[in-house]
């Protein structure tokens, strides 16, 4: 299979100016985006708690994470985003695309809008 990526902004608030725009890795696997802790503090999203995550090689790691506005393909929401490394490629994370109802199709690997949001 593929990777998908989607070009992604972040932004602390909606009227924000200052904003954080890149190429996100679309994963399915993960809950929440993650980004350059560097990149968003610029933007002015500050770390608000921590939680543990599970890492892709099952290890755990505490993180921060911040809340932000997020906008991708037209859409925007808005959820946590864990502060990365640095050098760490941007991840979107599930929930972010099925709040605005778009979802991976696994055959073309390419992201596709639901003909409406599940409620249930």
């Amino acid at each position: 299979m593929g990777l998908t990526h989607v070009t992604v902004t972040i932004k602390a608030t909606l009227d924000s100016e200052k904003i954080y725009e890149a190429d996100f890795l679309v994963d399915t696997g993960s809950s929440d985006c993650m980004a350059s802790a560097n990149e968003l503090k610029k933007i002015g999203i500050l770390p608000v708690g921590k939680t543990t995550y599970e890492l892709a090689d099952g290890t755990p790691k505490e993180c921060e994470f911040g809340l932000g506005v997020i906008e991708f393909m037209g859409e925007i929401t808005a959820g946590r985003i864990i502060f990365g490394p640095d050098d760490v490629e941007p991840i979107l994370g599930v929930t972010a695309l099925e709040s605005v109802g778009i979802t991976v199709d696994p055959k073309t690997q390419t992201l596709k809008r639901l003909p409406a949001i599940h409620l249930k």
